[in-house]
Order: C-alpha cells, then sequence, then structure tokens
C-alpha cells in the first residue's frame, strides 16, 4: 500500500514593496474636446495638454471643434473603452463616423459634444390636478 506523510505546518507569506508611481503624465489635467469634420461626416475625441495644443489640431486639419471642458487623459480612456463595449469602435486616430446613436451615448457619459449637431431631448411631464 501506499503510505502517505501528513506534513502539518503554516507557510509564510513574503511581503514585497511594490512602488507606484501617482504623479504620472498620464492622467495630468487638460483639456478634452470634440472635433467635427464635415468633409467625412465623423467626429474625433481628444485630450490636449493646454489651449494652445488644442489651437494646433484644429488648424492642422479641417476640423471644426463642438465642445470641449475641462478634464484628464484617464477619461478618454475611459470614454474609448464604455464606447469599444458599447458596440462603437473607432478607426485611426479616435475618429468615430457620426451619429445621433454615438452622439446619444456621449451625451450621455458626460462628454463635450456641444449643442449644433446634438440636440437633446426634454421629457417634461405635466401633473393634472382634478
Amino acid at each position: 500500500m501506499n503510505k502517505r506523510k501528513i506534513i502539518k505546518g503554516y507557510k509564510t507569506l513574503k511581503s514585497s514593496r511594490i512602488s507606484v508611481d501617482t504623479s504620472s503624465d498620464k492622467f495630468k489635467d487638460g483639456i478634452i474636446y470634440t472635433l467635427y469634420s464635415d468633409k467625412f461626416n465623423s467626429l474625433k475625441v481628444g485630450f490636449a495638454e493646454n489651449n494652445e495644443v488644442l489651437r494646433k489640431r484644429i488648424s492642422s486639419d479641417p476640423l471644426i471643434l463642438l465642445d470641449m471642458k475641462k478634464g484628464n487623459k484617464k477619461d478618454l480612456i475611459l470614454l474609448t473603452n464604455i464606447l469599444k463595449e458599447l458596440g462603437i469602435k473607432y478607426s485611426e486616430n479616435l475618429s468615430y463616423k457620426y451619429s445621433s446613436y454615438l452622439m446619444r451615448h456621449l451625451s450621455t457619459l458626460g462628454w463635450p459634444v456641444g449643442r449644433t449637431l446634438y440636440k437633446q431631448r426634454n421629457i417634461k411631464k405635466e401633473l393634472v390636478c382634478a
């Protein structure tokens, strides 16, 4: 017969130090924005460190600035991941094909879309007193 030995005891865990750099440039504050291309009927979302960088991006391409607000690169990463889960995929340079479906989701997620291409529906309920 096969004899097995049972070893009683406790395993010890070795601790290790992990250094986390919280001052990363990845989450530095800046400007999140939405641009529209009339030629390609597409939207471009992005992040810029300051107004000068954003101005250069707009002047390099024939794009219309729909809206912008303060934010960080983390917001852009979260947005692209959420849109990917919703089945909306981007092409090169974070460019999306324009649709009311996309605009509705961008607005719901709090992304700056402006009021020129997308107007939110206001649902008003009236109370009738009898």
